[in-house]
């Protein structure tokens, strides 16, 4: 999977609303930077949005500022607490969505990620949390909400998994690897062996001599891995070719990855080519695209271009 320039089309933003209040969409990471600005932006547009922080009490103010913000009803926002680099909060999470919202989920965005590097760093201190995070944590979710999608012939469930060009399999240096991760036959186990090699050489004190990608590199690994997984998600349940089932219930997905570009956001220290509220801009237009619109396997770029951020802030 690899990154495509995507502008749309003024007839695709302008497309018939195919969304109501009662679409619910899940933002994880939403109490700061780019998951913030696309709550807001998703709520509003008129969707019910949950909200999803490890923090409680940063989590439930940040609901309460997009309220102010926005003058919403108190049951247009929610927030549920997630730390998706816990297995078990994961489970606890999607057992909160069930109980509050039933099997209604339309929308997920994985936004959580983590990164503990400088700009000019390339620390692997922390791999195995930024692994846990920035893969198994957006892999578990998914898996732990499949069962609460909306059953509908008529919509189809939007995942967009919010990564890095840095995960692109150009900044890979090790050919075996690559050949793998390129394969169309590609496997859930097959990207797990990758993570795991990465983190044993991490342990060993090998990883820089093994073609893993130079620049963050544990940050790198991690969306190389979730692009890939996204990748084997958008062939098994191709929402032009077949549908999925959950027990007796079937349901059509699409599975995209979107890189935000060099953001403005607490991760790059405020530095950055354009702000959250732009890259949450152009997330929205791609979450909430039209069904005949609506690609899957596909990985989006926000480039740094005045025209791309033009339409970035379009409205739908």
């Amino acid at each position: 999977m690899e990154p495509e320039q995507y502008f749309p089309s003024p007839a695709v933003l302008c497309s018939t609303r195919w969304w109501t209040k009662e679409t619910v969409a899940v933002v994880t990471g939403g109490n700061k930077g780019i998951g913030f600005a696309l709550v807001k932006r998703l709520a509003e547009l008129g969707l019910s949005v949950v909200l999803t922080a490890r923090d409680k009490h940063k989590g439930e103010a940040a609901v309460e500022s997009i309220r102010a913000q926005l003058g919403l009803v108190t049951s247009h926002v929610h927030f549920l607490l997630l730390d998706v680099s816990d297995p078990h909060s994961i489970q606890t999470f999607a057992s909160s969505f069930k109980a509050k919202f039933g099997a209604t989920l339309d929308i997920l965005v994985n936004n959580a990620g983590v990164s503990f590097n400088e700009l000019d760093g390339n620390s692997v201190d922390h791999a195995e949390n930024v692994m846990k995070t920035n893969f198994y944590g957006p892999k578990l979710l998914i898996q732990a909400l499949l069962p609460l999608f909306r059953c509908s012939y008529s919509s189809i469930t939007r995942i967009l998994n919010v990564s890095s060009r840095l995960g692109s399999l150009n900044k890979m240096r090790s050919a075996e690897m690559t050949k793998i991760l390129e394969s169309e036959e590609l496997k859930e186990e097959e990207i797990e062996e990758i993570v795991k090699k990465f983190v044993r050489e991490v342990r060993n004190g090998t990883w820089k001599s093994e073609g893993w990608p130079s620049y963050w590199t544990d940050y790198a690994v991690s969306k190389l891995a979730l692009n890939a997984y996204s990748k084997v998600l958008a062939k098994r349940y191709n929402n032009k070719h077949k549908s999925y089932k959950i027990g007796s219930d079937t349901k059509l997905m699409s599975v995209n990855c979107f890189c935000p570009g060099f953001t403005q956001t607490s991760m790059t220290k405020g530095k950055g080519t354009h702000t959250a509220d732009q890259a949450a801009s152009l997330a929205a237009i791609l979450t909430l695209l039209p069904p005949h619109h609506l690609p899957t396997g596909k990985f989006f770029l926000l480039k740094n271009n005045t025209t791309f951020l033009h339409v970035a802030n379009s409205r739908l």
